[in-house]
């Protein structure tokens, strides 16, 4: 790993995550919201399917073209947060949980076979099964498929254990 595991802005300290526990979570989460400075003003997020390469570097797809692009071409520091394990304890007024914090930034206009990989990377962790049926998808629609890839600055992570 070569951002910096970073828990020091973190307000409750004792709720820290573990840096062991983030990365985990950081592999294994389902999706993550990115969030961004939009073009007319004010904050636009937005959940994605993701998937980190086990370094520096997340990675979503979408289209080609739209809000969450222009707005990234404006700005490109971008917020990426992951949510795991949640369960709400109603008689305890409270919800444990544990999620991570990324600060990235974003870059578009990746070569061709960085875009593949990362295709293919989000293909192994989606639909292992169907690998090889899924690039051959991947390449029939490969000119209508935008990659991002987001570079990481920087994680932290935060949980609470309900007993």
């Amino acid at each position: 790993m070569e951002f910096p595991y970073d828990n020091g802005a973190v307000r409750r300290q004792d709720r820290l995550l573990g840096e062991p526990e983030a990365l985990a979570l950081l592999r294994r989460g389902e999706y993550g919201v990115l969030s961004m400075q939009a073009v007319e003003g004010g904050g636009y997020g937005v959940p994605l399917s993701y998937v980190w390469d086990g370094g520096v570097r997340v990675y979503v797809h979408c289209a080609p073209e739209g809000r969450k692009l222009l707005s990234l071409d404006r700005c490109p520091e971008v917020s990426f947060c992951v949510v795991g394990r949640t369960k709400v304890a109603p008689s305890k007024f409270t919800t444990a949980y544990e999620s991570i914090v990324l600060r990235c930034h974003a870059v578009r206009g990746l070569e061709a076979g960085e875009r593949m990989e990362a295709l293919r990377l989000l293909l192994k962790k989606y639909a292992p099964e169907d690998l090889e049926v899924g690039m051959k998808y991947a390449e029939k629609s490969f000119y209508r498929t935008e990659i991002l890839r987001l570079e990481i600055v920087s994680v932290s992570g935060k949980s609470k254990v309900v007993k």
